[in-house]
């Protein structure tokens, strides 16, 4: 009886090496894809690589620096794609046990009386197996999904992270240059106040109309009215920032209230070549793996059409005692294959797999579309960079000249030469274009952010993605206390 046992287990456990590798469907082959040899932009030498590495390194701020290494390991974007790889790969290894064959173990207590024989006892012990032959690759192709699935939400988990931390980078300079822009706004207030003070002291004395001290009241009021729409916009950054890196919207008011610069854009940027976007960018990956997994799904639905094959056996005993289960018992064993050939579904199978085909066509379009997409971004964020360094620098030759317009102004004003009309208009544009040379600054450096972020950058840290979010107590067998439901 013993030996009969083993003999099951064994032979279930040695079924597979008689499985066949023969598989239905199309085999994947990595689409080949004709990219552009340079950018438009580049010059006839050689392209240098891309630092995409931590590339918000090279601004050297630490603040910035440390936010993101809190998101990464704070985001709830992160932390979800993460356990999407946890059940992508649970079910890799859900398709990987069909392949094999299935064992149970059964067993049955029964005590009977009857008339006046007396009581008896009855005992029954077997094994049963099963093992469909994958004659025809279907749970091949199953497993082969699987693992293309997995190797999709991996992908999607880096593609994640480039976007949150170009989110992180890019609100980080709004909020610099929110901070920037109401310190500006403050000063100038303050130097119009001083302004207006001196207006109405000259307007008392009788030398100028009232309409200029309307102006310079006016003036004043006018642009301390903005202070409180950037201290909105501040706030929304913060707020921002502080769900990115998975706390409370006020979390980092503390670690962020001290002004600090806007970080200044490397003076040298590096884009590679456009065949490097395959490599670098993670969207492109998901979106190849996706291709490769549609494919392998066609042929799990074509195996439907032809016939399938399995393998049963079972050994059972039966005595009055367990002593008896192993000699001197009841034994019974049976063993042999079933045949299954699909002859009428109305159809239903080849549509499956035409539809597959279909899936699979849409997923080959979703790739080439997405590399069409990440070059025109490539394309757009360095033409943009390129420009914004141009639109910045002469904006910065325009804040000097009026500057020196409105000291000029000022010193003329004070001495009653010229009319408030000169200063009011030199005081304006002052204003108007230190404002924007900041707000140049942050596109200039969202411009970066943005290039960077179409490149493929992000980050190259380890990050573990095995830790469950729920940590779960004991789960085994225990006693449950009857809830009643609301």
């Amino acid at each position: 009886m013993t030996v009969l046992f083993l003999r099951l287990a064994t032979l279930s456990i040695t079924l597979p090496a008689l499985a066949s590798c023969v598989a239905v469907g199309p085999d994947y082959q990595t689409p080949s894809t004709l990219l552009p040899a340079s950018w438009s932009g580049q010059k006839s030498a050689p392209a240098k690589p891309a630092q995409l590495a931590q590339w918000w390194k090279r601004f050297n701020d630490p603040v910035l620096d440390n936010l993101i290494g809190q998101a990464v390991q704070g985001n709830n974007d992160v932390a979800l794609a993460k356990a999407k790889i946890r059940e992508a790969r649970a079910s890799y290894q859900q398709a990987g046990g069909a392949l094999y064959p299935v064992l149970d173990g059964s067993g049955s207590a029964k005590r009977s009386k009857s008339g006046d024989s007396g009581e008896s006892t009855g005992l029954t012990a077997g094994l049963n197996t099963s093992w469909e032959l994958d004659l025809f690759g279907a749970n091949l192709r199953s497993v082969e999904a699987a693992r293309y699935g997995l190797d999709a939400e991996q992908e999607n988990m880096h593609a994640v992270l480039v976007t949150m931390i170009g989110d992180i980078a890019s609100n980080y300079a709004e909020l610099r240059g929110l901070q920037a822009r109401i310190a500006l706004t403050e000063r100038t207030v303050k130097s119009q106040r001083k302004t207006a003070e001196l207006t109405r002291a000259r307007f008392n004395a009788g030398d100028i109309s009232e309409v200029d001290l309307a102006n310079a009241e006016g003036q004043t009021s006018s642009t301390e009215a903005q202070i409180p729409e950037l201290k909105t916009a501040y706030a929304k950054s913060l707020h921002r920032l502080s769900v990115l890196t998975g706390q409370a919207p006020t979390a980092l008011t503390a670690t962020l209230e001290k002004t600090k610069p806007v970080p200044a854009v490397p003076a040298i940027v590096t884009a590679g070549i456009p065949a490097d976007l395959l490599l670098n960018r993670p969207d492109l990956r998901v979106a190849e793996r996706n291709y490769a997994r549609s494919t392998a799904v066609i042929g799990q639905r074509q195996a439907a059409l032809y016939p399938s094959v399995s393998l049963t056996g079972n050994i059972s005993t039966a005595g009055a005692r367990i002593g008896d289960l192993g000699k001197g018992s009841t034994i019974s064993w049976g063993f042999g294959p079933s045949l299954t050939v699909p002859l009428f579904k109305g159809g239903q199978l080849n549509a499956a797999v035409d539809a597959a085909k279909a899936s699979r066509d849409q997923a080959f379009i979703s790739y080439r579309k997405a590399i069409l997409t990440a070059l025109e971004e490539v394309e757009n964020a360095s033409v943009s960079l390129n420009q914004r360094r141009i639109q910045y620098a002469k904006t910065q030759k325009a804040v000097q000249s009026y500057r020196r317009a409105t000291e000029l102004s000022r010193a003329l004003y004070e001495s009653g030469s010229t009319s408030f009309l000169d200063l009011l208009t030199s005081e304006r544009s002052l204003y108007s274009n230190e404002g924007s040379l900041i707000q140049l600054r942050v596109s200039l450096l969202q411009d970066y952010i943005n290039l960077q972020k179409a490149l493929g950058g992000g980050w190259d840290g380890t990050i573990i993605t095995d830790k469950a979010e729920i940590q779960d107590g004991y789960t085994g067998p225990h006693l449950v206390t009857q809830k009643r439901i609301p």
